[in-house]
């Protein structure tokens, strides 16, 4: 945006004290390939799109990234059948030199993965998304000096032109809500007719001790399950050489809540009250009781990853960190898979942005941009 319209002043409020401190900053560091989303939709479109502007960016301003592919595993027959489909999905996405491994071929790449088949996939890689968020705020600053990025910054109220922060009163002619995990609350204040509720979930993660890290040299992911809205636990190398190793996904009491034991009464009471929350719980009640097993059990959580990795001992993994995502439901209960960008008034709502929009993030910045420039005065 500030690219386009360098005279435009663009403010930034950032409740926090440090940018991509939520959801960009606990993903799992993977640049996307395309591989898994419906052809045609937003999310492929702006995934294939957005991971090249990604490795252009990154590549231009010495970000550390690395392409250096993926294999989704295949442990059973079944699985295997459903790595064809990816496949050619992927293909319909545009990506080329996808290859179905036998597992001498898939062991060369990665010698102690267990399975029937893999899928190579070498488009997928890893990047720092804190070092991108903080490069692009550098650039903002660079290209107008009147742009703010206020950091500490809450936004406690805002109507018609007028925004009220815990750093005083500013005023704006159009404004753009990116909430995250309080999207719906900031649309409602909006008085949008809301059809959806953001519901949070925890991921928990491990990470590989030192002596542990050479069993994993690059990305792993399993098969998804085509009757679960999450991915499963996966295996990623970090930029920092880091190896994690997750996440699982259990509802949280609390929208940022990184803690199991984590509570809010507000957060709580609204995803509870709300009759989407209950049809998904229903309609995945076994998948959930056993992703809130493993959440509390290391022995469950590692019994996983062994279904890939068998060598994997207890002793292998360590406590690691923890994200919240925040789903987008409808009242039926269904997760609304794809980006969800509307207009009201003079503002625009960023509604849903679920993975991979941070490898999407700069094709979804040119989608806002251009809804802004049909909607609203910017010169």
């Amino acid at each position: 945006m500030q690219t386009n319209f360098p005279n435009l002043r663009i403010v930034i409020f950032e409740k926090e004290n440090e940018l991509a401190f939520h959801q960009t900053g606990s993903n799992s560091g993977v640049i996307h390939s395309g591989l898994y989303y419906k052809y045609g939709s937003y999310k492929a479109n702006n995934c294939v799109l957005g991971r090249k502007l990604l490795i252009q960016f990154a590549k231009e301003n010495n970000i550390d990234f690395d392409v250096c592919g993926k294999l989704v595993v295949a442990v059973n027959n079944d699985e295997a059948e459903r790595l064809i489909d990816l496949k050619k999905n992927g293909e319909k996405n545009g990506l080329i030199g996808l290859k179905i491994l036998e597992p001498k071929e898939f062991k060369k790449i990665e010698p102690n993965i267990s399975g029937v088949k893999a899928l190579w996939v070498p488009q997928s890689g890893i990047i720092d998304y804190k070092s991108v968020t903080n490069k692009l705020a550098e650039k903002i600053l660079s290209i107008n000096s009147k742009s703010l990025i206020l950091t500490g910054c809450k936004v406690l109220d805002f109507f018609n032109n007028k925004i009220i922060t815990s750093k005083g009163n500013f005023y704006s002619r159009h404004n753009i809500f990116c909430g995250g995990l309080f999207s719906d609350r900031l649309a409602i204040k909006d008085q949008i007719d809301l059809k959806m509720q953001i519901v949070g979930f925890r991921g928990d993660y491990y990470r590989l001790s030192d002596s542990a890290k050479s069993k994993i040299k690059n990305l792993i992911y399993p098969v998804p399950n085509p009757d679960f809205p999450f991915l499963g636990v996966h295996f990623t190398r970090m930029t920092n050489g880091e190896i994690e190793c997750g996440p699982n996904a259990v509802f949280t009491f609390k929208r940022e809540g990184y803690n199991k034991l984590d509570f809010s009464f507000k957060d709580t009471y609204q995803s509870l009250s709300f009759i989407g929350t209950w049809k998904l719980f229903i309609n995945n009640w076994k998948f959930g009781y056993n992703e809130y097993k493993r959440a509390f059990s290391k022995s469950l959580f590692l019994k996983e990853l062994q279904k890939i990795l068998p060598s994997l001992k207890r002793d292998d993994i360590v406590n690691g960190r923890s994200g919240v995502r925040a789903m987008a439901l409808d009242k039926n209960g269904k997760m609304i898979d794809d980006f969800k960008i509307v207009k009201n008034n003079n503002n625009l709502h960023v509604l849903n942005a679920p993975s991979p929009a941070a490898t999407a993030c700069l094709s979804i910045g040119i989608q806002i941009m251009e809804e802004s420039k049909k909607n609203f005065k910017l010169e």
